[in-house]
């Protein structure tokens, strides 16, 4: 059961918010409750110690999530950096990216954070002084090495979503038929720019997703574009 919360946190409809929420440059929680809708929670600077577990008062109230104890963990500004800290609250247990937690850790972008059977995840915007999201390629977006082809595939990509017509990317055939090239030679693009955005080890029903959230965090395309 947690497995399928994690493999859920990243879905079509979901997609424009967390591009909304990565666009603010602010540090941000996701999750999924028991009916599959999106939380987030934006870890703002008058909001220095984040409450996690099962009461319905906790920041983020994980109600429907039985091994999540009343009071489970917080989650603490400590300067620039965000940090994990279970000191024995919980009956089963705090875990980072699968490792469980005892006292402090400082938290890293994308790191999977787990309560119970519950999947959250903690992001440090690309757009955040300091960080580089692994969303985003090193350096600024002028640094990206695209050809104009490949330019042209990633606005035909993310053009349903920029456009507002659909929640979900362009399929293979839809670029396509957009940028004049075979389904074959659109593929051929496609791996390569998940290379490119470094998410080749993504599982391969997340990979179109994250690269439409990976280019609009990295500004190669700007809203004129669509």
């Amino acid at each position: 059961m947690g497995d399928a919360h994690e493999t859920r946190l990243v879905r079509p409809r979901h997609l424009k918010a967390l591009i909304e929420a990565e666009a603010t440059g602010v540090p941000f929680l996701h999750w999924l409750d028991a009916d599959g809708e999106q939380h987030i929670l934006m870890l703002t600077d008058d909001r220095p110690r984040v409450t996690v577990g099962r009461r319905a008062d906790c920041d983020v109230a994980l109600s429907w999530d039985q091994e999540v104890s009343r009071q489970h963990a917080l989650l603490e500004s400590v300067g620039e950096d965000w940090t994990l800290v279970d000191d024995g609250l919980s009956k089963n247990g705090s875990f980072v990216n699968g490792t469980q937690i005892r006292g402090r850790h400082r938290l890293g972008d994308r790191d999977r954070l787990c309560f119970g059977v519950t999947h959250v995840t903690f992001r440090e915007s690309s757009q955040a002084e300091g960080s580089e999201s692994t969303a985003r390629p090193p350096g600024a977006a002028g640094q990206i090495p695209l050809t104009d082809i490949q330019r042209k595939l990633l606005i035909a990509l993310c053009r349903p979503i920029m456009g507002a017509t659909s929640t979900t990317p362009a399929t293979n055939p839809q670029i396509a038929a957009e940028v004049h090239l075979s389904v074959d030679a659109v593929k051929a693009h496609m791996r390569d720019l998940f290379v490119r955005f470094d998410l080749g080890d993504l599982p391969q029903n997340e990979k179109r997703n994250r690269l439409v959230v990976a280019v609009i965090a990295s500004g190669l395309l700007a809203p004129h574009d669509f």
